[in-house]
């Protein structure tokens, strides 16, 4: 198969008037179309999507009985031009954590149409009060070695990623036992110092969650969790560009400090792609209105947030070049989950996940591992 593109984008930057060569599900050459061929496939052709935050959408949550959710949430993230993802749980009954992270492992291993699931990413119950969100306190649990094991081998070790808070008892113990079975470890939902979030990136914690929500913020005298993760070159930072839920002069500082270091989620929850009402997250109902979701008090309480909507509202809300905001959807995700030798850019060799884009970056078609997707 061949795919020509008026402008196609690399790691390296954008070529001009190139194709991709793909063979079964891999990009095989990258090369100049030839002259005299007018027909294009895609004005700009660009690496797919990578989500690994992600709640619910279309009316569905990761943490439904329901075993066909998550393939209603598959298709309805590839048409946000996402072509893998992580479901992702939130503070819940325990045993409503593992029966999600056992139809996660089996939707990963019977995958359905739509985007790829890469496996699952536990966010709660390791949080503390302060600075909670939407996750219920009475329901946040001790960190444990041992119910870390048991919470992977639940999950048929498909679990990629961990949030916690940083200030838990036996927080460094562990990250640093996450770390050697090759799981990802963000902080969150947390209330801890700056050199408690230090401490927790000596210990191997990758990142943040969600980067200023749900954390210490950044004082000229207490730098707290963002002045950490921004100051610390080894953090990779989650940010929700909606333009709820960071100003963009905030997102222009984080991609100013961190551009090599950023990556868009959406955090998305079941009402993303509904109409405004009443809607549920972590047993607790929720009011979407004007895109935005809050608690009975106010709070945020996740997105509705598409993925190639953040990456317009970056470029256009906060004027960050376009090469550089589809890398944070892209490329960084790939990074972060150590996936960057086959997924995340559009490469010889990798997997021919791509996106066509209009102009305004609008999605036009996409391609799954080789296979056209229906949008």
């Amino acid at each position: 198969m061949l795919l020509r593109a008026r402008r196609l984008l690399t790691e390296h930057g954008w070529l001009d008037d190139h194709q991709l060569r793909i063979e079964g599900n891999r990009i095989v050459a990258i090369e100049p179309i030839a002259s005299g061929v007018t027909a294009r496939d895609a004005e700009l052709l660009c690496p797919a999507y990578i989500d690994v935050h992600v709640h619910g959408g279309s009316g569905v949550d990761v943490m439904d009985e329901d075993p066909g959710a998550l393939a209603t949430l598959a298709l309805h993230k590839a048409r946000e031009g996402v072509a893998y993802w992580l479901p992702t749980t939130v503070t819940a009954p325990l045993p409503e954590i593992n029966a999600a992270l056992t139809r996660i492992a089996n939707h990963y291993h019977h995958p359905t149409a739509g985007a790829v699931v890469l496996g699952s990413y536990l966010e709660g119950p390791y949080f503390t009060p302060q600075n909670k969100g939407a996750h219920p306190p009475e329901l946040f649990r001790e960190l444990d070695v041992a119910e870390l094991a048991q919470l992977i081998a639940i999950s048929q070790n498909t679990l990629r990623m961990v949030a916690l808070a940083p200030e838990k008892p036996n927080a460094l113990a562990a990250i640093r036992y996450l770390k050697q079975q090759g799981i990802r470890v963000m902080l969150g939902h947390s209330a801890a110092s700056y050199e408690q979030t230090i401490a927790a990136f000596d210990a191997g914690a990758d990142g943040l969650v969600h980067c200023f929500n749900g954390m210490t913020g950044l004082h000229h005298r207490n730098p707290g969790m963002v002045g950490a993760g921004l100051s610390d070159t080894r953090a990779w930072l989650e940010i929700i560009a909606d333009g709820h839920h960071l100003h963009p002069a905030v997102m222009h500082i984080c991609c100013q400090c961190a551009a090599t270091r950023t990556l868009l989620v959406t955090d998305a929850m079941r009402a993303a792609g509904m109409p405004d009402g009443q809607y549920e997250i972590c047993g607790y109902p929720v009011q979407l209105q004007h895109g935005v979701v809050r608690t009975e008090s106010g709070g945020l309480a996740g997105s509705t947030l598409a993925l190639d909507a953040a990456v317009r509202n970056l470029v256009n809300q906060v004027g960050i070049p376009a090469e550089q905001a589809i890398r944070m959807a892209s490329l960084h995700p790939a990074k972060l989950l150590g996936m960057a030798q086959t997924l995340g850019s559009i490469a010889p060799g990798k997997l021919a996940s791509v996106i066509a884009l209009d102009q305004q970056l609008r999605l036009q078609n996409s391609w799954i591992n080789g296979v056209a997707t229906d949008l």
